[in-house]
């Protein structure tokens, strides 16, 4: 069935209104890890787990609706609504006031199951309703994805006195708002196909098809240095500044660099018409992979400017290739699978992330060689180029 042109023309944006707004309940608790470190007497590597803990929810969370193939066999839309509210409650147990350690990862955890009922199944939401241009749509809804996971440290950046915790009463609000739009207006897709039955041999089935399984591993190649690079700007940026003696306005940066991947999401979308979306795919993942590779060099350049520009460029490559990735997915599988594809592929490779996330934290510990750190990030790149030739 074809989408209905003035159906489509209001459906897009308000799944994407959605996804911005779901999606800020992701870095919630990075942006104000300082506060809660204070306020709570955490220790400093507290932002490793932090991040992490919200990864592993994801996973625990796709794995279980991949296995039960949630998202094919019920209403999408119910479920981003109730992922929305969860997610939206579970981001309020930040402001606890007896929070511990182990209390804060239990809420972060939680965030990050709701979060596999928005995030793969706001991308199943728009397959449903656009078959033809889906790599353009999802250009867009990952771009909002993108604004969604820096608005907090915008949020933060502010610097106008706001207690810390109108970081997650906004973003919770934020969410709530856009899980509500999401069951108002917007129904199932025309292209929908649901599956009639419980079918747990779907996730391993999807495998089977050379260019599904070329596009996933070069997804999980992207993975590994994309949420790896996010959670660290912050670092990159004290960093530089601590190592020039040079002031920065960290929250302020952290949100321009990670924004500026919407502005690249939207223009790989428009590239990938005309060149194709595997090619543009390996444009991305290449210049992410040389920037993991140079970046010890712009560490030693004394120059701000020149050192923010440089994280403005890895940004926008980093993520720019998410939504290829996700269209090559989509297409290379079965319509009824669809949803349960693109949620399997999605915790395979944010259980990748908390390995690079990790990985990172634990060797940011040897201080006289962080500047070096970030090299390892290229494997993955490495790695998905490696898979995305092979198609």
């Amino acid at each position: 069935m074809k989408t209905n042109h003035k159906t489509a023309k209001w459906v897009l944006p308000i799944i994407i209104l959605s996804q911005f707004c779901c999606t800020s309940l992701w870095f919630a608790g990075n942006s104000i890890i300082n506060d809660l470190i204070k306020h709570f007497n955490l220790s400093t590597d507290s932002l490793g787990y932090i991040s992490s803990s919200v990864q592993f929810g994801f996973i625990i969370g796709t794995l279980i609706f991949a296995i039960l193939t949630l998202s094919d066999r019920f209403s999408p839309s119910k479920i981003f609504f109730i992922c929305a509210i969860v997610g939206a409650i579970f981001n309020f147990g930040l402001i606890y006031t007896n929070n511990t350690i182990v209390t804060l990862l239990t809420f972060r955890f939680f965030t990050g199951f709701s979060l596999a009922g928005i995030y793969p199944v706001g991308m199943k939401i728009a397959a449903d309703y656009f078959e033809k241009g889906l790599g353009k749509s999802l250009s867009f809804l990952i771009a909002a994805l993108v604004l969604g996971t820096a608005l907090p440290y915008l949020i933060k950046s502010f610097n106008l006195n706001l207690n810390w915790k109108m970081v997650i009463w906004t973003t919770s609000t934020l969410a709530i708002v856009g899980g509500t739009l999401i069951l108002l207006f917007v129904s199932n897709g025309p292209n929908q196909k649901r599956s009639n039955k419980f079918d747990i041999s779907k996730t391993l089935k999807v495998f089977k098809n050379k260019p599904f399984r070329s596009a996933a591993f070069g997804y999980f190649g992207h993975m590994w240095e994309l949420y790896a690079f996010w959670t660290f700007v912050p670092v990159l940026l004290l960093t530089h500044s601590q190592l020039h003696n040079i002031e920065l306005k960290i929250a302020l940066f952290s949100f321009i660099v990670i924004a500026s991947g919407s502005i690249s999401c939207i223009i790989g979308g428009f590239i990938s018409k005309s060149v194709g979306i595997r090619k543009t795919a390996i444009l991305s993942l290449s210049i992410s992979g040389v920037c993991c590779l140079v970046s010890p060099l712009f560490f030693i350049i004394n120059s701000s400017a020149i050192f923010i520009i440089f994280l403005i460029i890895w940004g926008m490559a980093v993520i720019a290739d998410s939504p290829l990735f996700s269209t090559m997915v989509a297409q290379n599988c079965e319509a009824n699978s669809i949803g349960t594809a693109l949620t399997i592929v999605n915790c395979i490779g944010f259980s990748i992330t908390i390995i690079s996330i990790q990985l990172l934290n634990a060797l940011l510990v040897y201080q006289n060689y962080t500047h070096y750190v970030f090299m390892i990030l290229a494997i993955g790149p490495i790695f998905g180029l490696i898979n995305l030739k092979k198609s």
